[in-house]
């Protein structure tokens, strides 16, 4: 039998063969992170500018479908500009092609307005000609607003770019009650920013009166002298009513936008509503179950107007000269050094701190009282410990179904803000600790010593600053 002739072997056939057998591939996609770069600008040199001020979201990748990828695009690249002073936004969308690989073509525009709405204009003319130089937008806003405090702060002013220059700012704080349209406007200018920068976050029903805006505006002169009002944060704070006459404050929402962090502005703000839960005697402010970050503030916050509380000075000052007679580690009883229930009410009718901020607090003043002393630190972990066991797994360490209080760690140093997942109503998160007791053990153990890191860090933060005035703790 004969053979067939084999055809000559030639490159570019086994090439076409290949080709023409091969499958396409699959379409892997691309993380909206990794395509979308954002901007806050608020002039057109900012925004022809290379350094302009970048926002770094805490979950772009949420609003593209489940997977949080973009598909059908090759070589894509969105831009994005937000204005600080109007809070319009404009995007820009580059791509080499665009083709349908077995995952379909991700509507971009429908993507973006589920984050920016109506913020977001259609060209960079109207960008530039409008959104850029609307100075009165918050002027306008505000003009019906409630005046609460004034302040001057001394250092940086700062734009949305990298730029800044040291002279004082004037900034107050502004109050708008929900249920009109200055301030349902307003804050649906706000929300894109806020689903961008705070975890978890969704928008506040604007039409609810119970709902009230707090604003920090600064105000500074323009290169014609004019000033004008640039908002740089803001907390969302729902009022609830509270039996039998009175109110209770729930902080919401609370965000410094970028730029302006970590120069005192949040502080501020987290003051000005303690000086309104005051003066118009509100049961206490509570805070929305807040993140590490804001948590830290707060805590250095309230120490400090603990500190200036006499009523409190002389339980400090007993609770300390506890700690500093012997060992706690031989005594029979295990302490956990909580202050009187006396002691926790008149906190909360005076300064409007809750009971379990207040307990937080507590431990940052008697770690101040010690003035540390190596020698008593034994006994101040062994509270500590105490405490942080009595919290898990209760009068009974063999209790059934223990539970774990989820204690703020990672501390950031610089105390940057940003904004909180659900409720207070329930301070306490619960998760279960490892029925093994060696593995509880340790689990307990770290739990305590991050607590003590934490309780330092928050200390020296607040004793810098009684020592100088111009040391802030945000």
């Amino acid at each position: 039998m004969g053979q067939k002739q084999r055809a000559n072997s030639d490159p570019n056939n086994e090439a076409k063969k290949r080709r023409r057998v091969g499958f396409s591939g699959v379409d892997a996609g691309v993380e909206a992170k990794d395509c979308i770069t954002i901007y806050l600008v608020s002039s057109k040199e900012e925004f022809d500018a290379p350094e302009s001020f970048v926002i770094d979201p805490v979950d772009l990748n949420s609003f593209f479908d489940d997977d949080g990828k973009i598909y059908g695009y090759e070589g894509l690249k969105i831009t994005i500009w937000v204005s600080s002073i109007s809070f319009y936004a404009y995007a820009d969308i580059t791509f080499q092609s665009s083709s349908d690989q077995g995952k379909g073509v991700t509507d971009l525009k429908s993507a973006l307005q589920t984050i920016f709405a109506e913020t977001l204009v259609d060209s960079k003319d109207e960008f530039l000609k409008k959104s850029l130089v609307d100075n009165d937008f918050v002027r306008t806003t505000i003009s019906n607003g409630e005046v609460l405090k004034h302040k001057a702060f001394k250092g940086h002013i700062c734009d949305s770019n990298v730029h800044t220059g040291s002279a004082t700012s004037n900034v107050e704080v502004v109050r708008l009650v929900a249920g009109n349209m200055a301030a349902g406007q307003l804050y649906s200018h706000l929300i894109p920013l806020t689903l961008l920068l705070v975890d978890g976050s969704s928008p506040i029903d604007v039409t609810d009166p119970h709902w009230e805006l707090y604003l920090v505006i600064q105000k500074k002169p323009d290169q014609e002298g004019e000033i004008q009002c640039r908002l740089i944060g803001f907390t969302a704070v729902y009022r609830f009513y509270h039996y039998p006459g009175d109110s209770r404050l729930r902080l919401s929402q609370i965000l410094v936008f970028p730029p302006y962090q970590h120069k005192g502005y949040g502080r501020f703000l987290l003051e000005v509503l303690y000086d309104v839960a005051v003066s118009e005697n509100s049961f206490d402010l509570t805070v929305e179950e807040p993140l590490d970050h804001f948590q830290h503030v707060r805590t250095c916050v309230d120490t400090l107007r603990l500190l200036q509380f006499d009523l409190i000075q002389n339980i400090v000052t007993k609770a300390v000269s506890f700690l500093k007679q012997g060992k706690l580690s031989k005594k029979t009883h295990c302490h956990r050094l909580t202050p009187p229930p006396s002691a926790i009410e008149d906190v909360r009718k005076s300064l409007k701190i809750t009971k379990q901020q207040f307990l937080q607090c507590w431990e940052v003043l008697i770690y101040i009282g010690l003035n540390p002393v190596e020698k008593n630190m034994e006994n101040f972990v062994s509270v500590i410990s105490n405490r942080v066991k009595y919290d898990i797994l209760g009068k009974d360490s063999g209790t059934a179904g223990k539970q774990l209080i989820e204690v703020p760690s990672d501390i950031d140093q610089e105390m940057s803000f940003v904004m909180f997942r659900s409720s207070e109503a329930n301070e306490v998160n619960t998760v279960q600790v490892d029925d093994n007791q060696t593995n509880q053990e340790e689990q307990l153990q770290k739990l305590v010593q991050e607590r003590v890191k934490e309780i330092q860090l928050i200390a020296e933060k607040v004793t810098r600053h009684q020592e100088s005035s111009d040391v802030t703790v945000n």
